[in-house]
């Protein structure tokens, strides 16, 4: 027997490779298969599509992904070829001939990976005998009405097949690395084990079924909304999440109508002032601002004004929603009469879809909509990760999150003083319910009351954690949980070395020398007070030298290292 090769974490480029000849570097393949796959349903397609330029920079052409086929989305996102592997097309070509629909190419994101896709649809008819050998082998049931859960077991049992017709062809070496996202690709895993395939595998789960039940438990977090935020500042609230809908809501769409309408109006009056102004300034004169405008445009703008009064409240949410007696944001607005009057300090807008450029409300992508808040607020009780704070912390914009989540955790572990660096974590954990969501007030009200400079600076300190969430840095787990998924598959073969798994125990980033005063000190908490009080407020404060300093304190989370000239490093280095 062969003895093991040992496999290290000393490289991001590059295939493994070992000095004899009993499986060439080329056979070696890593799938990544999921329910979202150039197919947007929630936060996992985001975390795959950012994370694939990375991954196909590590495996090259032997790094696929594996999906569902949706026309729609493959138009768009997926540019059809062959598969260069063929090992791969003559898998595909074996389930295209027994009559199952499968498609190649690749995705149009960064690092254009390569993507198979199945046609659902097409192997359907397979259902009923897929689910009887899925309760064989698991004792689960799949409801006869369950549509989510009838495609995953087709999904799971195709990707099963896949990988068997595949496997077929290596004999008995260690060939394939099999990465499944959630439960919606789970049936491939629990199939490919039972099956005792040739594939090392990997699960990672994005969120818990028994998290979304505590959610879900009746258990109100916001019973003291109605007795915070009673100051002169605005607060305005998204609560964006898909819901059922009918449609737009028509008061929204009138709204929208009414504020194009006062952007006209503003346009042209502007154009108007413009040539005054220059013609003024031709003559060498300075023009009389309280003339420049006549009576035409006064009343054209009073006009516009009077065409945004409206008779009843603006509306909390900009659709029609479906069952909304019984949505929890709806009923929970009615109990505490959050209504959007004028007198409320806290307005609030329900956006009960994925935000589009495209969407005639909010003609926005999501990563633009977050450029423009404030604070991005992600209580999550039960969130292995949790990709939102994340996003707004490479944004550069200050987060909510909890030490029930792995986002939350994972800043606690690297942040001296996370609230300093704009991530604020409600400890759930350690905490009742109420005291939590005391907690959470106190950041909410805290963040509110700062100034406008306080708030530019700790979003220039936020923007500074980014490189701690890149996936130079969090690609190391997942090639950790691949090197580690070999080892144990395949333990003949593939031997962990002692120090492989990631190393990040007692690395902190430090707290910022010069944290603003504290709000509580501040008395000014309205947005109009003026600059000079800001400057004079954080006179102490200087961004360029503490940018500097941080520079000089932040280490890097770990190092890539330099290659010498002409020698390209190897994504892991095994032993005989």
């Amino acid at each position: 027997m062969p003895l093991a090769r040992s496999l290290s974490m000393t490289s991001l480029n590059g295939l493994p490779q070992w000095e004899d000849e009993d499986l060439p570097v080329e056979d070696l393949l890593l799938f990544e298969v999921s329910w979202e796959v150039t197919n947007k349903v929630g936060g996992i397609y985001t975390v795959i599509q950012t994370k694939a330029k990375i991954t196909a920079d590590e495996w090259g052409e032997n790094y696929f992904l594996v999906g569902p086929y949706f026309e729609h989305n493959v138009k768009t996102q997926v540019e059809a070829c062959e598969p260069p592997n063929p090992a791969v097309k003559k898998a595909m070509d074996t389930m295209k001939s027994q009559g199952c629909q499968v498609f190649f190419g690749r995705w149009l994101i960064e690092g254009s990976p390569y993507v198979l896709l199945f046609d659902i649809g097409s192997a359907a008819w397979n259902l009923d005998k897929w689910k009887g050998e899925f309760w064989d082998v698991s004792n689960i049931g799949i409801p006869f009405h369950d549509r989510e859960a009838n495609d995953a077991v087709i999904f799971g049992s195709l990707t099963a097949w896949f990988l068997k017709e595949l496997s077929c062809q290596f004999d008995d070496k260690p060939n394939i690395v099999a990465h499944f996202h959630e439960w919606q690709a789970g049936v491939g895993l629990i199939l490919s084990r039972s099956q005792k395939l040739p594939v090392a595998t990997i699960f990672t789960t994005h969120a818990t079924l028994l998290g979304r039940y505590l959610c879900a438990a009746n258990i109100d977090f916001y019973n003291n909304l109605d007795q915070v935020h009673k100051t002169n500042v605005t607060v305005v609230v998204f609560f964006i999440m898909p819901a059922k809908t009918n449609n737009f809501n028509v008061e929204t769409l009138k709204g929208q109508a009414v504020r194009k309408q006062l952007w006209d109006t503003a346009q042209s009056v502007k154009e108007k002032f413009g040539k005054k102004l220059y013609n003024a300034l031709l003559k060498g004169e300075i023009p009389d601002l309280n003339k420049i405008l006549d009576r035409d445009d006064i009343t054209i703008m009073k006009r516009a004004i009077f065409s945004t009064q409206r008779h009843c409240l603006p509306p909390v949410t900009t659709h029609n929603m479906i069952d909304d007696g019984n949505d929890p944001i709806l009923n929970t607005i009615r109990r505490i009469g959050l209504f959007n009057n004028r007198t409320d300090r806290v307005k609030v807008i329900l956006h009960p879809e994925f935000l589009s450029s495209t969407s005639p409300l909010l003609p926005l992508d999501y990563e633009e909509f977050v450029r423009g808040c404030h604070l991005g607020v992600f209580p999550s009780y039960y969130e292995p990760w949790g990709y939102t704070p994340a996003e707004c912390t490479v944004m550069g914009i200050p987060s909510v999150t909890t030490n029930l989540s792995g986002f939350g955790c994972f800043m606690q572990e690297h942040v001296a003083d996370p609230a300093a660096y704009g991530i604020y974590i409600v400890d759930r954990r350690f905490r009742s319910p109420d005291e939590s969501c005391n907690q959470l007030t106190q950041f909410l009200y805290g963040f509110c009351q700062q100034s406008r400079r306080q708030r530019i600076i700790q979003r220039n300190r936020t923007e500074r954690l980014s490189d701690l969430l890149d996936w130079r840095y969090l690609g190391r787990y997942y090639m950790h949980a691949r090197h580690l998924a070999l080892s144990r598959t395949f333990p003949d073969k593939f031997e962990m070395e002692p120090s492989a798994p990631p190393k990040t125990e007692g690395f902190r980033y430090p707290r910022p020398s010069s944290v603003p005063p504290s709000p509580s000190v501040s008395q000014h908490s309205s947005p109009h007070q003026s600059e000079g009080e800001d400057e004079e407020e954080d006179e102490r404060y200087d961004e360029d030298e503490e940018a500097e300093r941080d520079r000089q304190n932040i280490k890097s989370p770990f190092s890539l290292g330099v290659l010498p000239q002409g020698k390209k490093k190897q994504h892991g280095e095994y032993r005989n």
